[in-house]
């Protein structure tokens, strides 16, 4: 994974260099002590996971990240615990709070493999591989019943199983992760794979599976879209 780090402090720039030596997975292309100049960088020169702090002067973190066109995989860097939620809701992979160890550094780095992993699988559009329970799974796209919104979480309703499973990540998120042509959005709360779609009516979807799920006003053209397949 190619990853760039932004921080005005050159200690915590200095440290987080040497944390990545020790992971081959990450290629380091970019280190910046200014967030304007690191942003002008990551415009013309994509990368897969961004490093960066959260308070600078002129433009924080948060700022930048939000900015971006082209979003990579973000892990924020912060002495304060506060802004922890804003990071979240920028669906970064994680939040680490300095003074950072080594060991909590390379649970992140994990995370991040982990999700670069799901991004590559939607690809060949086979499968995603999810964290949950402290671990690795990974979730054949044609296993899944459907996928439920819970807050900060999701559950991945299987065909196979009775159990879902549940991981930290938003609908948006997944569903970006997600080969467009076979899942849609059908509610804040829902998606379905379009294949186990058998019916819809009065804004109800039935799956094959038996389930029944609302389809919300904001997302009604998907009723259209479906008959048109």
């Amino acid at each position: 994974m190619k990853c760039v780090v932004i921080d005005d402090e050159p200690l915590a720039l200095s440290i987080i260099e040497k944390y990545l030596v020790a992971f081959p997975v990450l290629e380091l292309v970019g280190t910046f002590d200014d967030a304007i100049e690191g942003g002008r960088f990551l415009k013309t020169n994509p990368v897969d996971l961004l490093f960066i702090d959260i308070n600078m002067p002129d433009l924080s973190g948060l700022e930048l990240v939000a900015r971006l066109e082209i979003r990579p995989m973000v892990i924020f860097t912060t002495a304060y615990k506060k802004f922890a939620y804003e990071g979240f809701e920028l669906e970064a992979v994680d939040y680490l709070l300095k003074p950072i160890t080594i060991e909590r550094f390379e649970k992140a780095v994990q995370k991040a493999a982990e999700r670069f992993e799901l991004g590559k699988s939607r690809q060949g559009d086979e499968s995603i591989v999810v964290r949950s329970e402290y671990k690795a799974i990974r979730i054949a796209l044609n296993d899944i019943a459907y996928i439920e919104g819970m807050e900060d979480y999701i559950k991945i309703h299987l065909l196979s199983s009775r159990h879902p499973v549940t991981t930290l990540m938003s609908l948006k998120g997944i569903l970006g992760n997600l080969p467009e042509s076979g899942f849609s959005r059908i509610h804040r709360s829902y998606i379905v794979p379009n294949l186990q779609v058998k019916s819809i009516q009065n804004k109800r979807v039935k799956l094959f599976s038996g389930i029944e799920l609302p389809v919300s006003d904001s997302y009604i053209d998907f009723i259209e879209k479906w008959k048109n397949r």
